[in-house]
Formats: structure tokens, C-alpha cells, sequence
């Protein structure tokens, strides 16, 4: 019996940066001080990601511009893998490129076929600065590529490209967040 608290239960949820806010637009910044500070950051990534039905979340998707990401997301064998990395580094993505269909918490609503490697390997810290090397394959190996490119500044539309890229640009412009996104874009960080 595990004695572990499940991640997220001392967390509290954060409201969500959207398409068009500009602090998923910029790379973030490395963790310098692993500390309770960042303890708790990812407790609230947790609760973030479950209260939003997430397999994933981004340090800077709450508006946080630091290179941090959580993860609990199955792999094509549904095996589940529950994390998280600090400073991550995509240092491997090989393997077939398999277009499959990929939403976004900072993109409610709107999916679109990308095409992602499948399979990946990402170095980087746990909260108390020990080194951490996660591979993933399938799904996850997505889910790993998807929250490193958040930490670059980049979203899987940049993946996109042709009517598949003008049809989810299309889309966004008419999501019933989009003006929400509008306003809240011209707030400082």
C-alpha cells in the first residue's frame, strides 16, 4: 500500500491562459530554486490538469512562464504515467511520425490531426532537483512533445499546416472564448 498523497490534493485549481493570451506565445524561464515554492506550483498544476480533464499542463498555461510540466497520461498500452518535470529538455523524438488527433486546455473545444513522433525521451529535475529521464511511446510520447513545445512557446497549431492549419485557425476565431482571450491579452503577466 502506497503512502503517497495523491498529486493535486493540496493544490489549488488555476484559471487557464487561452489561444491568443501572450505568455504561451514566449519560452519560459528556467527553475532556479527548487523550494516549497515550486512544491506547491506543481500541487496547483495537478489540481489545474484534474479539474480541467487534462493529461497534461504547462507551467505558463496558468499564466506561469517557468519551464515546469505535469502529466498523467496513459500510453497506447494504456499503462498510465503520472508525473512531472522541471527544466525538461525533448533530447530524443524518433521513431514513425503518426498524425493523430490532438487537442489543448488553453484551446478548449478544438482538436486537429498532428502529427508528432512516436517516441520520445525528455531529461530534466523532479521538485527536489534530482535528475529524471522520462520515455514515453504512443500517446504519451505526444503528451511529452505537446508540453515541451509549451514551454518553447509554441502550441501544437504550429505543427499544422495547409487547410488542416487554416481550419483550427478558422476555428479559434470563432470559439466563444475568443473574446474573453481579446481582453485578457492586453493584462501585464
Amino acid at each position: 500500500m502506497r503512502h503517497r498523497t495523491i498529486p493535486g490534493s493540496s493544490g489549488t485549481p488555476r484559471p487557464l491562459r487561452l489561444y491568443g493570451d501572450p505568455v504561451l506565445d514566449r519560452p519560459c524561464a528556467d527553475v532556479t530554486a527548487f523550494d516549497g515554492e515550486l512544491a506547491a506550483l506543481i500541487e496547483d498544476m495537478f489540481a489545474t490538469m484534474y479539474a480541467e480533464n487534462g493529461v497534461g499542463l504547462a507551467a505558463n498555461q496558468i499564466g506561469v512562464p517557468l519551464r515546469v510540466f505535469v502529466y498523467d497520461c496513459p500510453d497506447d498500452e494504456e499503462r498510465r504515467h503520472l508525473g512531472h518535470l522541471v527544466n525538461p529538455e525533448l533530447v530524443e523524438a524518433d521513431g514513425p511520425v503518426v498524425r493523430g488527433p490532438e487537442g489543448c486546455l488553453s484551446l478548449p473545444g478544438i482538436e486537429a490531426g498532428t502529427p508528432r513522433h512516436d517516441h520520445a525521451v525528455v531529461t530534466g529535475f523532479d521538485v527536489t532537483g534530482r535528475p529524471v529521464t522520462v520515455t514515453g511511446t504512443g500517446f504519451f510520447a505526444r503528451c511529452l512533445q505537446h508540453e515541451c513545445d509549451h514551454l518553447g512557446g509554441g502550441l501544437y497549431v504550429d505543427h499544422l499546416t495547409g487547410l488542416r492549419r487554416r481550419r483550427t485557425l478558422r476555428a479559434l476565431a470563432r470559439a466563444p472564448w475568443a473574446a474573453a482571450v481579446d481582453e485578457r491579452a492586453a493584462e501585464p503577466v
